[in-house]
């Protein structure tokens, strides 16, 4: 199983790398939407859709999206939206906080509405694509790859807080950060992976063309990471509702496709707000 992961991770990480420099914008949209339509195949398991109707999401949801991209605007490498949308964004992830705070009894809410699962993956998987699209966007004209460099930033980023929280957790790991939703995270694993994640974003910006101020880079390296326990902790409430432990079988030693993106469903939105609205402008 070890194995099979390590394989597996070694061909994803230079692919995905890969994609972010060397994509198109418009290849690199697509190739997003794909990945967000098979997020929407595996979230009509969470909402518990018969396997037969499941094929219909993941068509419904790409043609959503298909619609969304005729609104963006490639010539002008310009995404003006996004001054709107974050707004939407943020709204989202404080409800996800205070359903997971709150799990088991926020369940009672939505545990027999498939309808409203639906629309809670709809509202993980939309941000995610857009701030995956507006990143990628940033800058577009002044440099074709300054937007790849975020995006890596990000991943770094969500990478060490996973498996800072992994590794910590494992060697320290006593007291439970929340049992109701995922008993076998703690406060060492995840205090481990802020640790984590700040050394790798430091040593990032020493080694990549990234130029941040001191301020922004703690904004950053604080804010990025404890999102990206949000979207973890958030699919983790969802599948424990379905009484399932992977989203699927799409990856070998991985589980699934949300298995992978959960924590960057958060933290790609909240990182986009932070350089489009706080720190920066389109």
């Amino acid at each position: 199983m070890l194995m099979s992961r390590l394989i597996v991770a070694l061909i994803l990480i230079p692919l995905v790398i890969g994609g972010l420099f060397w994509l198109p914008p418009v290849g690199f949209a697509i190739t997003i939407m794909i990945i967000c339509m098979l997020g929407a195949w595996e979230w009509g398991q969470l909402a518990g859709i018969a396997p037969r109707q499941r094929i219909l999401l993941p068509i419904l949801y790409g043609l959503l999206l298909t619609a969304m991209l005729f609104t963006l605007h490639f010539d002008q490498r310009d995404i003006h939206l996004m001054k709107v949308a974050p707004l939407i964004w943020l709204a989202w992830w404080v409800v996800a906080l205070c359903l997971v705070l709150s799990y088991p009894k926020s369940a009672s809410l939505w545990r027999h509405s498939r309808s409203l699962r639906l629309c809670f993956g709809m509202l993980t998987l939309t941000p995610f694509f857009w701030g995956m699209i507006a990143l990628r966007q940033y800058c577009y004209n002044r440099d074709h790859y300054i937007g790849s460099w975020w995006l890596l930033f990000i991943m770094f980023m969500v990478w060490g807080t996973d498996s800072g929280a992994y590794i910590f957790g494992k060697l320290f790991g006593q007291h439970k950060l929340a049992p109701k939703v995922s008993p076998r995270k703690t406060w060492e694993g995840f205090w481990g992976g802020i640790t984590s994640s700040v050394l790798l974003a430091w040593l990032f910006t020493i080694f990549t063309p990234l130029n941040i101020s001191a301020r922004t880079l703690m904004v950053f390296t604080l804010l990025a990471p404890l999102s990206s326990v949000l979207g973890d902790l958030t699919e983790s409430m969802f599948k424990r509702e379905a009484k399932i432990k992977d989203s699927s079988n799409l990856i070998p030693g991985h589980g699934g496709i949300l298995d992978r993106i959960d924590s960057l469903t958060a933290a790609v939105p909240v990182f986009a707000c932070l350089l489009l609205l706080v720190f920066h402008t389109l």
